[in-house]
């Protein structure tokens, strides 16, 4: 279990909550990928990031990225680019505008690139956590069998507390969406939204 008795150690993961995910005018919904669930999730997580700022805890984002090449042309993956193939020069490049964490959750204290479903691969990440002494890792964000799950294994297989907020993630379907909870039971904490505000409030009693 994450030690809310020291926040100081503990950090709210926002999983590729980014603008070209989520906002009417980012990549995905000019594609007409669109989710309620997840289109709901910045609103929902904003208390829980305030709780955690209050307390002292970090907020920490991680951001898809394609990375440009020759003339700006972005290099993406055979499975993603099938799977969506509207994506285009500009989308999710770094520092552009849809690469940016969405405007409710803006600013987290650390952010990190990822290239990969697990924010593990190939990042800064467990560098920055380990400097920054954090231990405990809260789980929030898109889309949970993607992004979510796979950084979520990671931290765990590297020894960092899991806490997964059943309620501040999404995915495409509802169903896939429970299954990859329940799947993730076995390797971390699973509370809601309200449940883990009301601890932090309460002093992590």
């Amino acid at each position: 279990m994450i030690d809310l008795a020291r926040p100081e150690s503990i950090a709210l993961v926002l999983v590729d909550l980014q603008r070209d995910f989520i906002h009417p005018h980012g990549a995905y919904a000019r594609g007409g990928a669109t989710s309620a669930a997840i289109a709901a999730l910045p609103q929902r997580l904003k208390p829980v990031a305030d709780a955690v700022s209050s307390r002292g805890g970090w907020i920490v984002s991680t951001h898809f990225t394609l990375v440009p090449g020759k003339g700006g042309e972005p290099f993406v993956s055979p499975h993603l680019k099938a799977l969506r193939p509207f994506l285009r020069k500009g989308d999710f490049a770094p520092g552009s505008w849809g690469h940016a964490l969405v405007d409710e959750l803006q600013p987290s204290d650390l952010s990190v690139e990822k290239i990969a479903f697990s924010a593990f691969y190939m990042s800064r990440l467990e560098w920055v956590l380990r400097k920054a002494g954090i231990e405990s890792l809260i789980f929030s964000g898109i889309v949970t069998n993607g992004g979510v799950a796979s950084t979520l294994r990671d931290a765990h297989v590297r020894d960092f507390h899991a806490l997964l907020l059943e309620d501040g993630c999404a995915a495409f379907s509802e169903d896939v969406h429970r299954t990859s909870v329940e799947a993730l039971r076995s390797v971390a904490d699973v509370t809601t939204c309200a449940d883990l505000i009301a601890l932090l409030q309460a002093g992590g009693r």
